[in-house]
């Protein structure tokens, strides 16, 4: 549909956090790219009472706030135009039925509305049920998309229902499942890194690598979200999601396109090759632990048994990654804040240079915060006679394209939202695929309390269970390595 058609981005939840912290000051940024529909309106839905004006004078506290970009008055004031707000409750029919007409006074002819969700998920099923019964979803004059926040679901069982209750309403291409952790440029670039350079897809297999290590760690603790995390835990919090991301784009194989059927098709199949845990697996492939103090922050049960820290070392049973193992590890109040894939490749079959111990060739993919690619390789010492050193190539992306290069996330999430492409977002097949391989490892934590439950000091990189995970097959956490490679 043409740029100039008339388009309504709704917010349900807009008096929320979010809004003012991401999709607000996402959506200004993209006007001021030009990059939003000419003739647009953003409406603000939900159950606090607000002005229009007192709802515009909220969002522009927050982008001072939280922009990562310098604007004026004079460009605020004319985005700010377009910010309309109206209070109801998202379970009351007639109240959405307001929205539609208020909505409608501005449309003439095709229009488009995009309905973004900012809500807990057990409030998806009404609000659609209600925007479908108020014929808000019909697609006769204009397209109909709505964006649906993390988590989806709690379990497979859950998310299965989800489904089904959103499409009672809805076709699967009006549907995007959002996971901000997708939208990052460092996300995309793993795909760049594949697929766009010829030199890495002939070696990105089970003949060259040795293993494959995925880390996203968290530097703070609980910040005040133990009413929600304590019953969450980083299962569900990190691994059915952002971890279970990473791993399909490492491994996918090369899509047929770009095109969003393609992509996420190839990432089906990644989760469709690894097999469910059995309970006995679940305790030798696993590690549980929660930091120490945990259940003296404020809110926490003190018996509490959630883990704040999780390893898991998986298989892909395909002709790829046969036999290659992927470590994959996630925990609050860790070391660091540090996402970041480390492709461990396997040593040369015959070293030729007397007393030498090689290292083995390493790919490094930082995600954050130092984001770009590094490649350990070996060259000859100079004025030796066969020693040698290890040397990084690297690019970074501040030093390739600035510091402000990097755009929010939501900001690209958006805009693809928008523009009707869902390459970023979810499909509801890949949700229920990623749960059913979380499921059996959620219930041998919770309910077998199986492997024990580790402790570890804030601070560190976690527990030695999860190092003498690595340490059965010979391996260990490449963290320092990594660290090194940055610092030269």
């Amino acid at each position: 549909m043409a740029k100039d058609t008339p388009t309504t981005i709704v917010i349900f939840g807009a008096s929320g956090d979010l809004t003012k912290r991401k999709l607000m000051p996402s959506l200004f940024n993209l006007y001021l790219k030009d990059r939003l529909p000419k003739n647009f309106r953003i409406v603000g839905f939900g159950g606090t009472a607000f002005t229009d004006e007192a709802f515009r004078e909220q969002l522009l506290a927050g982008a001072r706030q939280f922009a990562t970009y310098a604007f004026t008055d004079e460009q605020w004031t004319a985005f700010a135009a377009g910010l309309h707000y109206l209070s109801g409750k998202y379970t009351e029919a007639p109240d959405l039925q307001r929205l539609d007409e208020l909505i409608s006074g501005w449309e003439s002819g095709n229009a488009s509305r995009l309905y973004y969700l900012a809500v807990p998920p057990k409030l998806f099923p009404v609000i659609i049920s209600n925007l479908d019964a108020t014929n808000q979803l019909s697609e006769d004059s204009g397209w109909r998309r709505v964006v649906l926040e993390k988590p989806f679901g709690t379990d497979l069982a859950s998310a299965v229902e989800l489904n089904e209750q959103v499409h009672k309403a809805l076709h699967e291409n009006q549907i995007f499942r959002i996971d901000h952790y997708l939208g990052k440029e460092t996300i995309q670039n793993i795909l760049f890194t594949r697929f766009a350079n010829t030199i890495f897809e002939p070696i990105w297999n089970r003949t060259y690598i040795d293993h494959v290590q995925i880390t996203v760690s968290e530097q703070v603790g609980l910040e005040h979200r133990a009413g929600f995390y304590d019953g969450v835990g980083v299962l569900r919090d990190m691994f059915q999601n952002h971890l279970m991301q990473l791993l399909m784009l490492v491994a996918m194989e090369p899509p047929a396109s770009f095109e969003a059927g393609h992509l996420r098709n190839e990432k089906v199949k990644v989760l469709s090759a690894i097999k469910p845990m059995t309970p006995e697996q679940v305790a030798a492939n696993t590690v549980r632990a929660q930091y120490r103090g945990y259940r003296e922050e404020p809110d926490v049960k003190p018996n509490s048994s959630t883990a704040t820290f999780g390893a898991i070392r998986l298989f892909i049973n395909n002709w790829r990654w046969q036999g290659v193992p992927f470590y994959l590890r996630s925990g609050k109040s860790l070391a660091e804040k540090k996402s970041h894939i480390i492709i461990r490749f396997k040593e040369p079959p015959l070293s030729m240079f007397p007393m030498q111990t090689l290292k083995p060739n390493m790919l490094v993919l930082y995600l954050q915060p130092d984001e770009g690619v590094h490649l350990r390789f070996e060259v000859k010492a100079p004025d030796t006679v066969a020693e040698s050193r290890s040397v990084d190539m690297e690019f970074r992306y501040a030093e390739a394209f600035g510091q402000s290069a990097i755009p929010e996330s939501y900001e690209r999430l958006l805009l693809d939202a928008i523009q009707g492409d869902a390459s970023l977002f979810t499909r509801g097949d890949e949700v229920e695929a990623s749960w059913t391989l979380i499921e059996p490892i959620l219930e041998a934590w919770e309910k077998r309390q199986s492997p024990p439950l580790a402790t570890y000091r804030p601070g560190t990189w976690g527990p030695v269970e999860a190092d003498s995970l690595l340490a059965r097959d010979g391996r260990w956490w490449m963290h320092d390595e990594a660290e090194l490679m940055l610092e030269r």
